[in-house]
């Protein structure tokens, strides 16, 4: 497959919460139907409590919050109840639908022992038609998710969405996706196929992944594929971890203000009252 863009993830300032943000850009607004993607690495303090760092309760409404857990440990909470540390290796799914408050912090166990946490977040958009549905929440432990090897055996595959040859993900997006998270250790090799008319990108986690008739992707870059579809071929050069990110096109109008992603000004406003109004429900931080 051609690569149209190259996007490196440049830093960031999220209100005081330093991130590397890969998209959007200036000239790439989105990549239908992405939106978002943030690079995250944090060491905390082990002289506050957990509960008063990280990512405060905020609401979202008209996407799915996506969080990888690269390293470390993500302690959730939201306004629907759902109370969840992920670790390592595993993913949060929150379907933000009509309205959910939630926080990200980090566990107490990372801050009393010091440990480093590293995370992606991605934004997906929800087609008009389930932008109201109601929120939901889906957390996938590694023990639990679909996996599949390369055929040398030195890349593990884990589908988080969608369905790849026999295998489905655990995840059921709001639109069409196929989504990866792949590791894989110097000499790796292997060939993976996208649909066609499906938006494609790959993200460099970590080490250097070459892709053929590409070359080297450094770290933390990101690659837009041609939404024609085929196959990609890549390489291992090193230790390294990959998001391959892939969707149909929603193809509808966008209109955004902070964690709202909505189709009209006046849905947007209609946010920002209900959730004022306490309609996206309240959330109180308790342990768990």
């Amino acid at each position: 497959m051609k690569v149209l863009k190259t996007l490196p993830a440049i830093t960031i300032d999220m209100g005081g919460f330093p991130v590397k943000q890969a998209f959007p850009t200036q000239k790439v607004p989105n990549l239908d139907p992405f939106l978002l993607l943030h690079h995250a690495h944090t060491k905390y303090s082990n002289r506050r409590p957990a509960r008063s760092q990280g990512v405060g309760p905020h609401p979202h409404r008209g996407f799915s919050p996506v969080t990888f857990v690269i390293e470390g440990e993500v302690h959730h909470r939201d306004s629907f109840g759902n109370n969840q540390i992920a670790k390592e290796d595993e993913v949060q799914w929150i379907h933000a639908g009509a309205g959910i408050v939630h926080s990200e912090r980090p566990s107490q166990a990372l801050v009393e022992g010091k440990r480093k946490q590293e995370i992606i977040q991605l934004w997906i958009n929800t087609p008009a038609a389930k932008k109201m549905i109601p929120p939901s929440y889906h957390y996938v432990p590694e023990t639990q998710m679909t996996v599949f090897p390369s055929e040398d055996g030195k890349i593990e595959n884990k589908l988080i969405a969608g369905t790849y040859e026999k295998h489905q993900g655990k995840i059921e997006g709001q639109s069409e996706l196929l989504m990866l998270w792949g590791k894989g250790q110097r000499g790796g090799e292997q060939v993976l196929t996208v649909p066609n008319a499906y938006q494609s990108m790959l993200y460099a986690i970590h080490g250097n992944i070459r892709i053929k008739g590409h070359g080297v992707i450094d770290k933390e870059h990101l690659i837009v594929f041609e939404p024609k579809g085929g196959h990609v071929e890549m390489e291992f050069t090193g230790p390294g971890q990959f998001l391959l990110l892939s969707g149909k096109p929603i193809e509808e109008k966008i209109e955004q203000y902070g964690p709202y992603v909505m189709n009209s000004q006046t849905e947007l406003l209609e946010a920002m009252r209900d959730y004022q109004m306490g309609k996206m429900g309240i959330l109180i931080e308790e342990d768990l």
